[in-house]
This record gives C-alpha cells, structure tokens and sequence, in this order.
C-alpha cells in the first residue's frame, strides 16, 4: 500500500518510526506533505529519507493508495476533495472540519465517483461499533463530555473570548455546553472526537457536547452517554495526552496505525 503523509506533526512521526521499526508490514510511504520547505514536514522527509511533496500536484505524482490527514482543518478543507477525485483515499483525524455538510457531501461524491474510500478513524474515543447498532435501531440520545486539563485549551480564541484564566482555574470550568455542530469549529484541535462520534451516529445537531477545563485532571478524559431502545451505555476513557501535544490524546495518533493496518489487511475485525 502506498501511503503519503498530510502533515509532519506527531502522528506523521509516529508512522514513519513504526514503519522503520518494520511494524507496518505491506506499507511504503511515498510522500510527506507540508506548507513549505521550513516546514516540518519537509524536515520529516529529510530526516526519514523520504519524497517531500511541496503541493498538491506533488502529492497526486507520487500516486498514492491512501493519504493520511494528519494536518489540520484548514488542510482537509483544501486537499480532501482532490485526493479522492485523483483516486486516492483518505484517512481523515482533522474530523471537525466534516461539520461542514457541503465540504462533506463534495468529499462523498468525489469518493463515490473515483472509488477511494474516505476514512474517519476513531480517534480518542471508543464504543462506536456499539453506537452504530444502537442508530440502527432509532430513538438515540448520545452527548460526549470532553474535559481536559487547563492547559489544554490555551491559545484557542474561542477560549480566549470567553475571558478564561486558564491558569488560575481552582475547579472544573465548562467552556461550552451544546450541539456539536456550534461547538466542534469553537475547538479545531481538541474535540475532533466529538465530530467523529456525530458521524458515527445521530450527527452533529443532535449529538450534545460540553467541554470542560478542569486543573484537577492529568489525562484527557472523555466521557460518552448513549441512550437507546437497545438500552443504555457509558463509557469514560482516560488518555494520555501525546507527548509533545497535550491537545492530542496518545490514543489518536495510535488509532491512525490502527487505521493503516486495518487498510492493508484483508480481515477486519471488530469494525
């Protein structure tokens, strides 16, 4: 499988070091994408000797299988629908940016029309194969609650016009508290999950978020409600935030190797 990389951050890092390590059997990758030549993903394919690609056209010559999108909402916004029109799949972490119905649709279209497939892992989150049955069966209520430590949500303007000091919180702060679809493009690094849960099942004006700064937290800890005529079920994950992100839990960036694996498999399980 020939795989590029849309973005040099932590994740992009994290495939090209399992990948040296021989840890994803049956992938080459063969383009790293990024916004220049000081970017860091062109020095990511230089350290990883691999093909830096400086623009779309550069990414599309290299042919990939599949694109992994690990960049940001504004890359997904630009490059998502040309890589599936060209044929390539694509793997997408930025899944907030899918909030918007029209970007979505076009993204739909160009897959159906090419025959790549668009990809949205799960991220930080888990339980979505058990959220699927329950949609299959109607009358869902699902809300997530993302809540992480304060200085997770620094340097975000949403947060910033709220008047927050983020650094003198003494007790949990909800810094917002409704539908996914106002809140998920408030938050374009953090609650990625929450856009995933609402894709997964009841969509964004239905799926309920609040998100909370709370000093007395170590891990990011996302907690997800479903209530169904199958019944009902609750699920807390505490994650260790990446080591150099602590906007990005450790589990996402691991759910994107998951995401490679499953591609190159001819089994999948549990999906």
């Amino acid at each position: 499988m020939r795989l590029a990389l849309l973005g040099g951050g932590t994740i992009a890092r994290l495939v090209l070091q399992n990948l040296r390590q021989g840890a994803l059997p049956g992938i080459e990758v063969v383009a790293v994408m990024g916004r220049g030549a000081a970017s860091r993903g062109a020095v990511l394919a230089g350290e990883y000797g691999v093909e830096y690609a400086p623009g779309l056209q550069a990414l599309c010559a290299a042919k990939p299988d599949v694109v992994l999108e690990a960049a940001s909402h504004d890359a997904v916004r630009a490059y998502l629908v040309p890589v599936l029109a060209a044929g390539s799949s694509a793997i997408v972490l930025s899944a907030g940016a899918l909030v918007d119905d029209a970007l979505r649709a076009e993204a739909e279209a160009a897959a159906r029309g090419s025959g790549a497939l668009l990809y949205v892992p799960s991220g930080g989150i888990g339980a979505l194969d058990a959220l699927k049955g329950a949609c299959a069966a109607g009358e869902v209520e699902v809300s997530i609650q993302v809540a992480k430590p304060p200085a997770a949500w620094k340097k975000i303007d949403y947060v910033e016009s709220l008047g927050v000091d983020l650094d003198s919180l003494a007790t949990a702060t909800t810094l917002f508290d409704g539908p996914a679809r106002a809140g998920v493009p408030h938050f374009p690094q953090n609650v990625n999950i929450a856009a995933v849960l609402s894709l997964a099942g009841v969509g964004f004006d239905r799926t309920l978020l609040r998100v909370v700064a709370d000093p007395a937290l170590t891990r990011n800890t996302h907690t997800i409600s479903v209530s169904a005529r199958t019944g009902r079920f609750t699920i807390v994950l505490e994650n260790v935030p990446a080591p150099d992100n602590p906007k990005t839990a450790w589990l996402a960036c691991y759910s994107a190797l998951a995401a490679l694996k499953e591609l190159a498999s001819p089994a999948r399980y549990g999906t």
